[in-house]
């Protein structure tokens, strides 16, 4: 009899410590995340880049803002993106996957010789020093006047709020904000926020 009672007592410790773990575990509390209710962590990992990328491209794509009269692609230059979290983000990750999609999109192409805070690729510049130089053939040296300026600058911010919800657990948004601006005119064109909404125990918070 007393055997039986310690086994029932193991079989309950074990059923009452599973479930604590996985109710301590994260997920997403927005149903429209894809694929799963799932998240390996209450910060922003890849999947997270990848639908706010989606989705910016997506509402793009959608408002017709990238439309070029007559066809053609704009050309498009990344300028700032502000980090306001309590994580180290790798902010290129994010512009990465748009650009990427963009670029998928046939709508525009992406300049790396400008950039807010300087040239992404400085070899655009570097190449051109080679004008003077004897030992290239300047018929095959970049002329003058061959870059082309961008179109459209694309910004944009990453904001986080966190609060605890009443059964104790840490509630994380994450809004993810865009602006495409006509660089002529200074105007923005397009607009888009997406919001990730992660919830679980503060133990699991790796910032």
């Amino acid at each position: 009899m007393k055997k039986n009672i310690a086994i029932a007592a193991v079989v309950a410790f074990l059923f009452t410590g599973c479930a604590t773990t996985s109710s301590d575990m994260p997920h997403y509390i927005n149903s429209e995340k894809s694929g799963t209710s799932r998240a390996v962590t209450l910060g922003l990992d890849y999947q997270d880049f990848r639908k706010a990328s989606m989705d910016a491209v997506q509402s793009m794509l959608r408002s017709g803002a990238l439309n070029k009269p007559g066809g053609g692609r704009y050309v498009l230059a990344i300028s700032t993106f502000i980090n306001d979290t309590t994580q180290r983000i790798d902010m290129d990750q994010l512009t990465k996957s748009i650009r990427i999609a963009l670029l998928q999109s046939g709508k525009v192409v992406v300049t790396t010789a400008v950039r807010a805070g300087g040239a992404e690729d400085k070899m655009s510049y570097e190449a051109r020093k080679l004008r003077k130089s004897d030992e290239f053939n300047q018929r095959t040296v970049a002329k003058k006047g061959q870059m082309i300026a961008p179109d459209f600058s694309l910004s944009g911010k990453i904001i986080q709020r966190n609060a605890t919800l009443s059964n104790g657990e840490t509630k994380v948004d994450y809004y993810i904000q865009l602006t495409l601006t006509d660089i002529k005119t200074g105007l923005a064109y397009w607009e888009g926020e997406t919001v990730i909404s992660k919830a679980g125990s503060g133990k699991t918070v790796n910032w």
